[in-house]
């Protein structure tokens, strides 16, 4: 059987997909990936076919607008959706050529469906976190570069369903209609589908309503066993447990670095700073601070007193894997969800909203040091599945089974 896995996003989307599969190739199939072009030398070491989708978005992400820019018009937005669109079926439609199953991740595949009803195979659609996914117990995850908003959960639903609708429905009409499928009227629910599969580690991310329609297999963690490198290593042998700081992927604001820096020195820790896409260096780093670039956060989250990171889904797992206290600083999306669910646990800090201070990092890492945070992260670990990119790779293989019987 070959399988299409396919996400439009950061490295948090598509490691997750190359843990699904390798648990695949583990059983026999043969994987193929449409992923962007930031990953295509790193995937194709592994052994696994890609076929690139969309520009890179390390260039996109790390960029700072400018000051003066303006919001781009409703005409643009549907041009750059029209645009966006028309590659994704373009692309997935070559990426599935023979394939008998699609799997895809991120709400933006809109095309992925659609491909999938012309070529007569099995779709199956893949969240990251519950707040992805329609229910009336959370609000959706807010837009891009938007805050979380209140209000009644049923009808901030409908408004982030008119909005998939607004933004996609045109322009995915309009190929399905030349491809011979029928118009659909809800873009969300065509995307999502019926039976979506959450991604998401069941004690630290619940699915809120059990024994529906999605099913949650664990998170998709890809085991790592790569050394960590000599000088990291000598770094963390020199002295107690330091700070790991790190946003990932994404923008990171104005004098991050050295707010960060400064955090650390005012809580008596060496900081290990990881330079992520954004590129963060401080001026005048020192000897007590260690500059990294990508890493086995398995195998370096154990070894230190506290993750600080931007609350991405695959960091803040690792973090909790690793039995360590987190300060999640959310910036976008469904990082307002990480942080809230770090604190009901009560195993890190939620940061307030906003761009962080050397003050505010400093209050919340003081707290995130606590004993009482140490002990309670610690329990966490023993809790959290490994298993999910397994159980995933099992339930798709039947869905595709069951398919075609």
């Amino acid at each position: 059987m070959r399988v299409l896995l396919s996400t439009i996003g950061s490295r948090g989307d598509v490691q997750p997909l190359v843990a699904l599969a390798t648990q695949l190739r583990a059983l026999g199939q043969e994987v193929r990936l449409c992923v962007p072009p930031d990953f295509r030398d790193w995937i194709e070491s592994l052994g696994m076919p890609v076929t690139p989708i969309g520009p890179e978005l390390r260039t996109l992400t790390a960029a700072t607008p400018p000051a003066n820019a303006t919001p781009p018009s409703p005409e643009q937005l549907r041009r750059l959706a029209e645009a966006s669109v028309t590659a994704q079926f373009e692309t997935v439609m070559t990426a599935a050529k023979d394939c008998d199953l699609i799997v895809a991740a991120t709400a933006i595949q809109v095309a992925a469906r659609s491909v999938a009803e012309v070529l007569k195979i099995p779709y199956v659609f893949t969240a990251f976190c519950p707040i992805v996914l329609p229910s009336v117990h959370h609000a959706p995850a807010p837009a891009p570069g938007r805050p979380p908003v209140d209000g009644d959960n049923r009808t901030l639903w409908a408004e982030d369903a008119a909005r998939f609708t607004t933004n996609f429905g045109a322009a995915l009409n309009n190929h399905r209609t030349t491809l011979g499928l029928t118009p659909v009227s809800d873009v969300r629910a065509h995307i999502f589908a019926d039976h979506p599969l959450l991604a998401a580690d069941p004690t630290l991310a619940p699915w809120p309503e059990p024994g529906g329609d999605v099913v949650q297999t664990g998170a998709w963690i890809l085991p790592d066993e790569r050394p960590l490198s000599s000088e990291l290593s000598a770094f963390l042998d020199a002295g107690d447990p330091p700070v790991y700081f790190g946003f990932g992927s994404i923008r990171a604001p104005r004098g991050l670095a050295e707010a960060m820096l400064e955090a650390a020195r005012a809580t008596g820790r060496r900081a290990i700073l990881s330079r992520g896409w954004a590129d963060l260096l401080p001026e005048s780093p020192g000897p007590e601070v260690l500059s990294i670039g990508e890493v086995n956060q398995q195998a370096l989250f154990s070894r230190v007193a506290a993750v600080v990171h931007h609350g991405g889904a695959g960091t803040t797992t690792a973090a909790a894997l690793a039995g360590t206290p987190q300060v999640v600083v959310p910036q976008v999306y469904d990082q307002y969800y990480w942080a809230e669910q770090i604190h009901r646990l009560n195993v890190g800090i939620a940061h307030p909203p906003g761009v962080p201070t050397a003050e505010s990092l400093t209050v919340s890492l003081s707290e995130a040091l606590w004993p009482d945070i140490a002990n309670n992260a610690a329990g966490l670990a023993g809790r959290i599945r490994t298993d999910g990119a397994s159980a995933a790779a099992n339930h798709v293989l039947k869905l595709a089974a069951e398919a075609g019987s």
